[in-house]
């Protein structure tokens, strides 16, 4: 056990943030020594609590505000839970678990690297407008090609933001980014992935498959096998193995100012282990996702959110970036659908029963609905 005694200081101008997230009084955070923390460190906790506070009162069918702090009020950040998001959303019950789709384990792979390859709702639907049936048995590169050059001639864009696909084309040789990623999938289908991963026992050992590709690395190997983990070709626990990405980095270098000899990935970890224990330290409520805890994923994307948080809360704490601004603006779109996680977790019972009226079967709500119910990732 790490161990030393540190207190945090009170933020710089707090003056307009709500006193969830601003109560400075000291709290012993001694079982943590000799680790040395920054005020951002509290805030990454109190975030977490508030942000998730927004999801259950937007489901609940509150009308906003959902919160009285300005920073989440103004600025988009991504929910507690990875899997809450928008785009994980849609990608769980639209693209994966689909009745009229074949559930193999190679179309369900093929689905799902099509769609995280581009990570954009809107060219899932364009493919799906021109084909019907997104399957692997039907796909042909000039006709995915065809409807993907011509949409980007007419100034769409394919692509989400969330993160740089690399071009590829030093390894497959096409001028455009989106032919050389559907040579890359193609690849990966011809290479039998989908059986490769269903025999592999530990989250690292997929994520090693992944990252050989060309153009994948460390990143995007670690978003890809927690989405295919997400089916049922894989069933790994979400805390078994972790990477942390630039952002989570960012707000690693912000709540810590001297990591005492432990690496990125270790103290994210730290953090997924201490979860219930800083929540009780602060003497704050957290509302787990139907009694699963924060995972190794959740806790690296909050540190992703709380550089962003920081970048305001505590301007005067710099991370590795130096970032001083959050670009994205939160546009709210109304109350959420009712979320729907993979079955394997064993939770969808339980919002069921909790959501009644707003209940659905994936099966049973469109696609295009859903982009629509669950606006924005905020």
């Amino acid at each position: 056990m790490i161990r030393r005694s540190v207190i945090p200081t009170p933020l710089s101008d707090t003056a307009d943030l709500p006193a969830a997230l601003t109560n400075n009084t000291p709290k012993s955070s001694a079982h943590l020594s000799p680790l040395k923390l920054t005020p951002v460190f509290d805030s990454y906790w109190r975030f977490a609590v508030e942000r998730q506070n927004i999801f259950f009162r937007r489901l609940g069918g509150e009308i906003k505000p959902w919160t009285k702090d300005p920073v989440l009020t103004v600025h988009k950040f991504t929910n507690a839970y990875r899997a809450s998001d928008r785009v994980s959303q849609y990608l769980i019950r639209n693209v994966i678990y689909r009745d009229d789709l074949p559930s193999s384990g190679s179309e369900v792979l093929f689905r799902a690297l099509l769609f995280k390859l581009f990570n954009k709702i809107e060219t899932w639907q364009l493919l799906e407008q021109a084909f019907g049936a997104i399957t692997y048995k039907d796909y042909r590169f000039e006709h995915y090609d065809e409807v993907l050059s011509r949409a980007m001639g007419a100034g769409k864009r394919i692509y989400s933001a969330a993160y740089i696909m690399p071009p590829g084309s030093s390894a497959f040789g096409h001028p455009a980014k989106h032919q050389n990623h559907l040579r890359l999938l193609e690849r990966m289908m011809e290479d039998n992935l989908a059986g490769r991963l269903e025999n592999t026992r530990r989250m690292q050992q997929a994520f090693e498959l992944l990252r050989a590709y060309p153009t994948i690395g460390d990143f995007l190997a670690y978003q890809f096998v927690t989405d295919i983990n997400y089916s049922q070709i894989t069933n790994f626990s979400e805390m078994d193995f972790v990477i942390p990405g630039p952002g989570a980095r960012d707000g690693i270098r912000k709540c810590f100012a001297d990591n005492a000899g432990l690496n990125e990935a270790e103290l994210i970890r730290l953090m997924a282990d201490n979860q219930e224990r800083e929540f009780e330290r602060l003497g704050i409520s957290f509302q787990s996702l139907w009694g699963r805890p924060l995972q190794l994923i959740d806790c690296q994307n909050l540190f992703c959110e709380i550089d962003k948080y920081a970048r305001v809360a505590h301007p005067d704490i710099s991370g590795i970036s130096g970032r001083t601004r959050i670009k994205q603006k939160f546009t709210p779109t109304g109350n959420l659908a009712c979320p729907w996680y993979p079955p394997k977790w064993g939770i969808n019972d339980k919002i069921a029963a909790a959501y009644p009226e707003q209940s659905s079967p994936a099966k049973a709500i469109s696609g295009q609905q859903i982009a629509l119910d669950l606006g924005n990732s905020h």
